[in-house]
């Protein structure tokens, strides 16, 4: 049967014909509903004239669903769902609302949390719930996602927090054993500490000409700011990534060894889905990329 763009299904049937493939017969829909069986009947009759095709067939006391009544019920779904989604941009929202944020620890206790409070002002009745997980967007467990990376993600709105350089950092103690003015062979002397990501390791070393590969004196921790603790209890050599890891330098945990600096490949990226039109998500998207301009504005000033 053709329909025309304005030729609805019945919205009654759309309610019944759901109802009935849930509970397996038109009996528990009915008292699912609040109707009578005979009309749960009616209006899926209705809706199956409207669609020019069976949605059901009877077994035993029940009722199962047809080829075409899959295909049918498995689109009304996500066409309802659809419009779901898209109501909630328009519906009137009361009280504090609630964004879930996923940001690996590391950046969390480095950036994040301080700021805290400035994300969470009293005039956007937000509330933030974080997760240390890594959260992917498509899962829907998460509105906001703090990632490291080179912001090409497909799916993704991606605005980069903070731009970072990369330069050799050491305790006071260990920078003190090296010469004046340490060349890069004389690094190499020393266990590099680094995260599960050796790429910085690799592109720095790669300027020099060296060809960095893992050595078993080197050591790897799973979180950035524990690789920071690691090089101020003068265990090894670490990148440091300013302006994330400034307070290490300004409050002489640790020091800078050489004058080479470079700017880091990946930096941290705050993401939302493509096309977000929640307002609370995008005004806690919004409100970091607005702390981390002014961050840079009081460096520059």
């Amino acid at each position: 049967m053709a329909h025309s763009s304005y030729d609805l299904p019945p919205l009654d049937g759309l309610t019944a014909m759901l109802a009935a493939a849930e509970e397996g017969s038109f009996s528990a829909a009915a008292g699912k509903l609040g109707l009578t069986h005979g009309s749960v009947s009616r209006r899926i009759a209705a809706l199956e004239h409207w669609l020019g095709a069976s949605l059901f067939e009877r077994h035993g006391r029940g009722v199962r669903l047809t080829p075409a009544g899959l295909r049918f019920v498995r689109d009304a779904r996500q066409s309802l769902g659809r419009l779901s989604h898209s109501a909630e941009q328009w519906r009137p929202r009361r009280g504090r609302q609630t964004v879930r944020m996923s940001v690996v620890p590391s950046f969390a206790r480095l950036w994040l949390l301080r700021r805290l409070p400035a994300i969470e002002q009293s005039d956007t009745h937000i509330d933030l719930s974080l997760d240390h997980r890594m959260t992917d967007l498509d899962s829907r467990e998460a509105e906001v996602v703090i990632r490291y990376g080179r912001g090409t993600w497909v799916g993704v709105d991606a605005r980069q927090i903070v731009e970072e350089m990369l330069a050799p950092a050491a305790s006071p103690g260990l920078r003190d054993r090296m010469s004046a003015a340490p060349v890069i062979d004389e690094l190499l002397q020393w266990p590099l500490l680094h995260d599960s990501d050796t790429s910085q390791w690799r592109a720095f070393l790669s300027r020099a000409g060296v060809s960095y590969r893992p050595r078993w004196q080197d050591r790897r921790f799973e979180d950035y700011d524990t690789v920071l603790a690691a090089a101020e209890a003068g265990l090894g050599v670490a990148l440091i990534r300013q302006p994330l890891a400034a307070d290490w330098l300004t409050d002489g945990r640790l020091t800078t060894i050489t004058l080479q600096t470079m700017a880091n490949p990946a930096s941290h990226f705050v993401c939302v889905r493509a096309g977000e039109t929640r307002q609370a998500v995008l005004t806690v998207r919004d409100r970091i990329l607005a702390l981390a301009a002014e961050d840079r504005l009081e460096k520059t000033a």
